[in-house]
C-alpha cells in the first residue's frame, strides 16, 4: 500500500470516528438534559434563570428590575456577538484559503507527511472546506437568531409587571420561552463553532489532528457540562 492508500485509509477511519464521538457525546448530553437536567450545567442554568425571572416578576421597583435584567443579559449578549464575529471571520478566511488553493501541509512542512498531510485532491479539499463552511454558517445563524431572541427578552423582562391590568402586559411564560430560546440558540451556536475547530485542523493538517482534537474537545466539554460528576469521580479516585 502506497502513501496515498495509507492517507486514504486514515481519512476513511479517523474522520467518521471523530464525528461519531463528537455527535455521540452531544446526543448523550441531550439525553441527560431530558432525564436529569440538574446534573448538567446547561440544565442548572435554565433552572436558575426560571427562578430569577420569577423573582423579577414579583419585584416592585421597576427601575431596579430593568437594571438587573440588562446587567444579567449583557454578558450573554456579548459572548453571542463574539461567537458570531469569530464565526464569520473564520468563514471568510476559509473562503480565501479555498479560493487560493492553499496547501497548508506542504506549506508548513518541508516535505509532504502521511501523518500531517491528508489527501489534497480537488474533491477532498472541496469536501473539507464545504463541511467546515456549512458548520460555520449554521453557527452564525444560530448566534444571530439567539442574539435577536435575547434582545427581545431584555425588553420583555423590563416590561414584566409594569401594569398587570393592561392586556398588553407580556405573559411571564412567553417571556421565559423567548429568553430560553435565545440562550439555547446561543449555546448551539457556540457548540457548533467548537465542533468546527477539529474540522479546520482536518483541512490544514489531515485526519490525525482531527481525531486528537475531537477527543480533547469532548473531554473539555464533559468537564464543563458535568462539573459535579467530574469532581465526584476525582474525589473517589483520591
Amino acid at each position: 500500500m502506497g502513501a496515498a492508500g495509507v492517507i486514504l485509509l486514515l481519512d476513511v477511519i479517523l474522520v467518521p470516528t471523530s464525528l461519531f464521538i463528537t455527535i455521540g457525546y452531544h446526543a448523550y448530553l441531550w439525553h441527560r438534559l431530558r432525564r436529569k437536567p440538574c446534573l448538567a450545567t446547561i440544565g442548572l442554568n435554565s433552572i436558575k434563570r426560571r427562578s430569577w425571572l420569577q423573582h423579577l416578576n414579583q419585584a416592585s421597583k421597576t427601575y431596579l428590575k430593568g437594571m438587573l435584567a440588562v446587567q444579567s443579559l449583557r454578558n450573554t449578549l456579548m459572548a453571542t456577538i463574539l461567537t458570531a464575529i469569530v464565526t464569520i471571520t473564520i468563514s471568510l478566511c476559509l473562503a480565501a484559503l479555498a479560493n487560493n488553493s492553499f496547501d497548508g501541509a506542504n506549506h508548513l512542512l518541508p516535505s509532504p507527511s502521511i501523518l500531517l498531510g491528508g489527501l489534497q485532491s480537488g474533491k477532498i479539499v472541496a469536501l473539507k472546506c464545504g463541511s467546515a463552511s456549512i458548520l460555520l454558517l449554521a453557527s452564525f445563524l444560530c448566534s444571530a437568531m439567539g442574539l435577536g431572541c435575547l434582545i427581545d427578552a431584555n425588553f420583555l423582562v423590563n416590561a414584566l409587571g409594569m401594569d398587570r391590568e393592561l392586556s398588553s402586559s407580556p405573559d411571564p411564560q412567553y417571556t421565559r420561552s423567548i429568553m430560553e430560546r435565545g440562550f439555547r440558540l446561543a449555546v448551539v451556536g457556540n457548540r457548533v463553532l467548537c465542533i468546527t475547530f477539529p474540522l479546520l485542523l482536518w483541512v490544514m493538517f489531515g485526519p490525525i489532528p482531527l481525531a486528537l482534537s475531537s477527543l480533547a474537545l469532548v473531554g473539555a466539554l464533559y468537564e464543563h457540562d458535568f462539573p459535579a460528576t467530574s469532581l465526584s469521580s476525582k474525589l473517589n479516585n483520591n
